[in-house]
């Protein structure tokens, strides 16, 4: 009998060796995962040899993109539209793709870093709100997150260091809900901090472990992938915890590094990548 991960509702199996075949039995280093509307599965791979892999549902590569474009992926996140939006740290830049690999657009200067406070020094996720909007957390450089419109011009960049409201010690994501809330988790400081779009600081949920991720699904569940626990937290948009998982280890379901991305399919199967070592990405399958 399969071992179960979560609570109540939100109950889940591993799906073994899930995306691993002749092709390529073993992954890099994953540092983030989307999906986009055809349950396509992207798997952005760090090393050894950058590049987007995308899985079809069933996780048989059908093609991959980007090798030679990325340098240090980041974030990957993938809007209704299925336009790919993803970050580089090596870079500084946010980009957007087709789903085939097309390059639709760079933001940000290649190589060099933005003015200090100002876009972009290692940005760390983007994100499009329901407005049009793209947010950025920009955080390995600075203790940042940025509006910009849709063609791209500064709409206004809030955050200092500190462990206060409205500081930040690494905002590692940021997402925007349907309440046009932006989310962004403040990792070393084990919360997510909640913000109007004009910056207004209005909430936070502590009690978090190092969170690296914050998703929400379409029906407004929460995910957050917290890589010091290591932990998977299922929430409301309110911040009530509907379930919690994760111990570490090696074993099917178990986290041996560190929970790094989270992202649910059409179905509720979750899919979550861990950084720090390779061939750390598991399917979780809703039951």
């Amino acid at each position: 009998m399969k071992r179960t991960f979560g609570d109540g509702d939100y109950r889940y199996e591993v799906v073994e060796g899930w995306g691993r075949g002749p092709e390529r039995p073993r992954l890099g280093l994953v540092s983030s995962i989307a999906v986009d509307s055809r349950d396509q599965v992207y798997v952005f791979q760090r090393l050894p040899d950058p590049a987007m892999l995308v899985y079809d549902r069933n996780g048989t590569l059908v093609r991959s993109w980007g090798q030679d474009v990325f340098q240090i992926p980041h974030g990957v996140w993938i809007g209704p539209d299925d336009a790919v939006y993803t970050t580089d740290t090596g870079d500084h830049t946010v980009r957007r793709f087709t789903p085939s690999g097309e390059l639709l657009g760079t933001l940000g200067t290649p190589g060099q870093t933005g003015a200090p406070g100002l876009p972009f020094n290692k940005p760390t996720w983007a994100v499009v709100a329901p407005s049009g909007d793209l947010y950025v957390s920009d955080g390995y450089g600075q203790n940042r997150w940025h509006r910009l419109g849709a063609d791209g011009h500064l709409l206004g960049s809030w955050g200092e260091t500190g462990s206060g409201p409205g500081q930040f010690l690494l905002p590692h994501s940021v997402w925007v809900d349907r309440r046009g809330r932006a989310l962004v988790t403040d990792r070393t400081n084990s919360r997510v901090e909640i913000f109007s779009p004009s910056g207004e600081y209005l909430a936070e949920w502590g009690g978090l472990l190092a969170p690296n991720q914050v998703f929400v699904s379409r029906d407004d569940t929460v995910y957050v992938a917290e890589g010091g626990g290591p932990r998977i937290s299922v929430m409301t948009l309110d911040g009530a915890v509907l379930a919690r998982w994760g111990e570490r280890g090696e074993k099917p379901g178990q986290f041996r590094d560190a929970p790094h991305s989270v992202w649910a399919d059409s179905r509720g199967n979750l899919y979550v990548s861990e950084v720090t070592g390779e061939d750390r990405f598991q399917k979780f399958r809703r039951i």
